[in-house]
């Protein structure tokens, strides 16, 4: 068991992370104006670098990746209209239904595996132009997918399953929080990733490890009524440059990095399957996300995260017989090691 003066090994999730010392000097140094009124001078550097990094025309920086999806589907659709999504995407179970509340519209979810769907599964999901229905308007799809234990869709089903969508006269958005992890896992450039899109939300406050943020990525027209639905929203601060710095520092110095959390994931993966109780989502994550079901017999996951707290490691429970662990990188090769001998342990 740990010391009570030691610090606990937190892969809760990869929000935890905290700024690092040079993030931190950005930050403090960055020249701000009112980005509501006026102009911020750091955030117009921001959402220009990303915009290049995706190759879209503009960008627009908000406070979350939450609020960047519903003003996607805001500005995509209208009262009534339905999108379709994977029924284990973040827009549908982790945003209080916003899409219903802030924008009257409504979700058709297709269950795909380990979260990623394919083409055949979509065909015959647009409804008929008949008054009694619905229309059909969007298509959204979650790179990396959370619980689909940071699956990675490969570049040619993005272009197939955005080529259907155009093809049945839908629009395009991808939710690519972590995005950056599925680019780097795979050698995909981020452009390639974002070129079959309409629009992308991406966010810098997990594995890029930046305090808060995110974007909205698509044409010059798009971003204009996105930056009118971010004000309804509440979304319109201030001085922003501030934590916009953050993010700056991120894109520049802590994405190359992030190979590293997925060997990291891929260890501890090696020692939960060499554990009886545990079942792997994917014995080899493709990136920094490990999911693992807790056989009844050795307790619930509540019970298996609170004996993981005794031995300083804080993971989440992700289910009444799930848990998630997540790497990023305040978490080192060292406390990766002891974390596998505590799980190795559990067998």
């Amino acid at each position: 068991m740990f010391e009570t003066n030691m610090q606990f090994i937190d892969l809760r999730s990869d929000t935890v992370t905290k700024p690092s010392e040079g993030m931190r000097a950005a930050m403090l140094a960055a020249p701000v104006g009112d980005d509501v009124i006026d102009i911020d001078p750091t955030v117009v550097a921001l959402q220009d670098r990303i915009a290049r990094l995706l190759g879209k025309e503009a960008a627009i920086f908000m406070p979350s990746g939450t609020m960047t999806n519903q003003i996607a589907l805001r500005v995509h659709c209208s009262p009534g209209d339905e999108f379709l999504c994977e029924s284990g995407c973040h827009i549908y179970n982790y945003e209080q239904g916003g899409f219903a509340q802030l924008s009257g519209l409504v979700a058709k979810t297709i269950t795909g595996q380990n979260g990623l769907m394919d083409v055949e599964q979509l065909d015959g999901s647009v409804r008929p132009d008949n008054e009694h229905m619905v229309h059909t308007r969007l298509l959204c799809i979650e790179n990396t997918h959370n619980r689909g234990a940071g699956k990675v869709y490969s570049l040619s089903r993005v272009q197939s399953l955005c080529e259907w969508a155009h093809s049945a006269g839908l629009r395009t958005h991808m939710d690519g929080a972590r995005l950056f992890n599925a680019s780097v896992a795979t050698g995909v450039s981020l452009e390639a990733y974002s070129e079959p899109f309409d629009s992308i939300s991406v966010c810098f406050s997990k594995g890029l490890g930046a305090p808060v943020g995110s974007c909205l990525v698509g044409s010059r027209d798009f971003i204009s009524k996105a930056r009118r639905a971010r004000k309804l929203f509440g979304g319109g601060m201030r001085q922003v440059g501030i934590i916009a710095a953050g993010a700056l520092f991120a894109l520049e110095h802590q994405m190359s990095r992030l190979a590293e959390d997925h060997e990291h994931a891929r260890l501890l993966a090696s020692a939960i399957d060499e554990c009886k109780s545990f079942q792997l989502a994917d014995k080899v994550p493709d990136t920094n996300i490990v999911i693992f079901h807790v056989d009844k017999n050795r307790g619930t996951a509540i019970q298996l995260t609170e004996s993981l707290k005794q031995d300083g490691i804080l993971s989440l429970p992700f289910g009444p017989q799930s848990v998630r662990l997540v790497t990023h990188h305040d978490v080192s090769r060292d406390q990766i090691e002891h974390a596998c001998k505590v799980l190795r342990g559990l067998a």
